[in-house]
């Protein structure tokens, strides 16, 4: 499809993906409005995440065996994936078809698209970080992922192995050669498996960055419009003609969906259906003042799926998969396991670490159901996606942003979109 590049265009939804976003389009000379129904900018999903910046986690949770872990960890407050049996009538549909995808063949592609966009997005990360002169904790150390059992870890390095001919980076550690790198490890050598750096992913605050950016943003004219929710779209057959919220219409000449959770809905409007699903996750940000010896790199515990990602002068504890549809009531028990998993495995943080002080969070993560975001055109003309992107949406953000503005611009993206776009759903 021939796109004329847009003198306007209206970007729905405020966090990471949606800043991204109206940055890129503001570069290339369109008058950018963005609509955000919260207060401020990355108040929800983008607000405490766990902070990576991951190619090397390209792989979509409903990886072979996401099934029978599902089944064995049902009902347990402590297990890394929770199914909540008071969702499965909502949720159905989309189970059935995170279930298909999780067969080898879908799994490989949707690995392979979510690993060439996210090697992508890094550089554009880095590029937006030095141009703009961006401080937001950003540490480039890569990140740790470690394993007790040896299975899991020769699984791993097998994945890796056959990613690395698709630009991924990776070095096997024995336990000892992971305690040099990372001395915190040391307590705890004995009972590990192995660990596997990944020299190319980096790490920082997704909220910081976001609201630097915004301000960055605005003086390349980007209009902000907070507490604004949008209602629905209105459209003839070909074309959107509107946003309508509470206040009334909004008219562009194009349209960016990046509002994650809450993109389906909006998309129904116009008679359009995306299969996604929001997936809490917690998080707790611990003060580090007191630390003798913070982290050099960012964990990633293989096991229990949690990570513990330094930013400045704070930890960031970060884990769990719970299927619970739109609930985002902080749950104790879910809180306490994340802590206690990253207190088996840096031990000497628990004399360090002020439980009156730390920031419990949860957010929701939106899951299509093969894995990868839904980026570029839809069956209506002026309207393009930028949503979905799961538990990677900090990884992806740069990426997606500068591939929907290239699209939109005219230009042709600088990478494959094969796996991305909205029309693998028509396939």
């Amino acid at each position: 499809m021939n796109v004329k590049s847009p003198r306007s265009a209206i970007v729905i939804g405020g966090g990471i993906i949606g800043v991204t976003t109206a940055w890129y389009l503001a570069e290339r000379g369109v008058s950018v409005t963005l609509l955000e129904r919260r207060e401020a900018a990355a108040l929800e999903t983008s607000y405490a995440n766990g902070g990576l910046v991951t190619p090397s986690q390209s792989d979509p949770w409903n990886g072979p065996g996401t099934l029978a872990h599902l089944i064995k960890w049902l009902g347990r407050e402590d297990s890394p994936l929770l199914l909540r049996m008071r969702a499965l009538p909502g949720m159905w549909r989309w189970g059935l078809r995170f279930l298909l995808a999780s067969r080898a063949t879908p799994w490989w592609r949707a690995t392979e698209a979510n690993l060439r966009l996210g090697l992508y997005s890094a550089d554009c990360l880095a590029a937006l970080r030095d141009q703009l002169r961006l401080q937001y904790d950003s540490l480039s150390a890569g990140t740790l992922k470690v394993f007790r059992d040896g299975y899991a870890f020769e699984r791993s390095m097998a994945l890796a192995e056959a990613l690395s001919p698709q630009g991924l980076s990776y070095r096997a550690l024995n336990p000892a050669d992971a305690a040099r790198l990372e001395p915190l490890l040391e307590p705890v050598q004995g009972g590990l498996a192995g660990a596997i750096h990944y020299p190319k992913d980096a790490s920082g605050d997704a909220h910081a960055f976001t609201r630097q950016l915004e301000r960055k943003a605005r003086k390349a004219g980007v209009e902000f419009r907070y507490g604004t929710e949008v209602k629905g779209l209105r459209c003839d057959s070909k074309r959107v003609e509107a946003v309508v919220t509470q206040g009334g219409k909004l008219e562009a000449e194009s349209y960016v969906l990046a509002a994650g959770n809450t993109s389906p809905a909006l998309l129904a409007t116009v008679g359009l259906t995306l299969p996604m699903y929001p997936v809490k996750g917690y998080s707790i940000t611990v003060p580090a003042a007191k630390w003798t010896r913070p982290l050099g790199v960012p964990l990633v515990d293989f096991e229990h799926k949690t990570v513990l990602t330094p930013l400045g002068e704070r930890l960031r504890i970060a884990g769990t998969a719970e299927f619970n549809g739109f609930d985002i009531t902080l749950n104790p028990r879910r809180g306490a396991s994340i802590l206690r998993h990253a207190l088996a495995l840096v031990p000497t943080l628990g004399a360090q670490v002020d439980v009156t002080k730390m920031e419990h969070w949860a957010g929701l993560r939106p899951m299509t159901a093969d894995g990868p975001p839904v980026l570029g055109v839809t069956p209506l003309q002026n309207l393009f996606l930028n949503t979905g992107h799961g538990p990677l949406g900090w990884t992806l953000a740069a990426g997606s942003g500068r591939v929907v503005a290239d699209l939109m611009a005219g230009l042709k993206p600088e990478i494959d979109l094969t796996g991305l776009d909205y029309g693998r759903y028509a396939r």
